[in-house]
């Protein structure tokens, strides 16, 4: 089992920054892949951005190409994403995921087999 712990959400303004956290429980977490997706209100869950279990390869959706970076700590067991030049239509909940099989870098949900609850991001006008 992995349990995944996301924190660093918050309200922001446009043009602002935020580092959102997600901690993983378990001892192979250098095993595996990760992701971070976002849920608008009405809308489905979308990718954002994933790392591979080196951190070699990373993805990003286009719309946050430039501005988001994803990290990772294999050390700490944690995975980070760095938010800059945030837009409103950045504000959604943010979920980190890992895939515990493959440990490729992947853009699909179904690839993913365990989420964290997720942390809100709202970013003001």
């Amino acid at each position: 089992q992995v349990q995944l712990v996301e924190s660093g959400g918050g309200l922001v303004q446009a043009g602002g920054s935020l580092r959102l956290s997600c901690a993983a429980s378990g001892r192979t977490f250098s095993n595996y892949a990760m992701g971070w997706f976002r849920q608008a209100p009405g809308k489905e869950r979308d990718f954002v951005a994933a790392i591979s279990r080196s951190g070699g390869t990373k993805y990003y959706a286009d719309s946050v190409q430039g501005r988001f970076t994803i990290s990772r700590d294999n050390a700490k067991n944690t995975v980070y994403l760095q938010m800059n030049s945030l837009k409103p239509e950045d504000t959604a909940v943010y979920y980190c995921a890992a895939d515990s099989v493959s440990g490729i870098a992947g853009t699909r949900a179904a690839r993913y087999d365990y989420w964290g609850q997720g942390t809100q991001v709202t970013v003001s006008s």
